[in-house]
């Protein structure tokens, strides 16, 4: 199996925005998570099921809106026209912004998930301590949720690797540029080369389940540790 420098670099693209967008997305869904664990607030449900539209919604339809929203037309591309910068559409921030709101509820719901696992007795210990709010977080809360920090991690970045629908609706396939695997993959399908076709899907499937592989192990090995403590 031979992969050309078209596939090295479409390659190299999907892992670029792989590690970009789970990097945000950590970060700036980890807040959320921490709300939405913890509020009382009756209109939770309504955050929670906007967080998880995308398992549901067909990928073109998510890609579609978001190439308006992106587009020189659109609030956010129509923005950055006025201001000198481009709009996003066809573009790798595109993208990024694509990724990001695809595995949104990847990285959301195992964080929501290992925070609202934290026992609020470790919690009140701390504040008995005179541990502010902000410690109790740091210090307390974030590491006992790591495994679902790792988890949220894993799975957006292999949900990444296979992105496909909102892709090619948001970016296109510019070589070079927003051509990622998974439509380098169909372009040689239509071209009838599957051995290249063939070399570039392998790739992908050994690193996602190696991905998850590796976290399953690690969780695994965290209860294994859990008990014998």
């Amino acid at each position: 199996m031979h992969l050309g420098p078209q596939d090295v670099t479409a390659l190299w693209i999907t892992f670029k925005l792989a590690l970009i967008s789970t990097s945000i997305l950590l970060v700036l869904c980890t807040p959320l998570a921490w709300w939405l664990a913890n509020t009382r607030w009756r209109g939770r449900t309504v955050v929670e099921a906007m967080v998880s539209l995308p398992l549901v919604l067909p990928p073109t339809v998510l890609g579609f809106y978001l190439l308006l929203l992106l587009g020189p037309r659109g609030v956010v591309g129509g923005f950055f026209e006025r201001i000198g910068v481009g709009h996003l559409a066809f573009s790798f921030p595109g993208l990024v912004i694509g990724s990001m709101v695809y595995s949104l509820p990847f990285v959301v719901q195992p964080v929501q998930n290992a925070f609202a696992a934290t026992s609020t007795r470790v919690l009140e210990a701390a504040a008995t301590l005179r541990a502010t709010p902000l410690d109790r977080f740091l210090t307390v809360s974030l590491p006992l949720a790591r495994r679902g920090f790792l988890t949220a991690a894993v799975l957006s970045f292999a949900h990444t690797l296979g992105e496909f629908g909102v892709i090619i609706m948001v970016g296109g396939n510019i070589p070079g540029r927003t051509q990622v695997a998974s439509i380098a993959i169909f372009n040689h399908v239509e071209a009838l080369d599957f051995a290249s076709a063939h070399a570039l899907a392998l790739i992908l499937v050994v690193l996602a389940f190696s991905l998850l592989l590796t976290v399953y192990a690690i969780n695994r090995r965290f209860k294994v540790v859990g008990v014998g403590s």
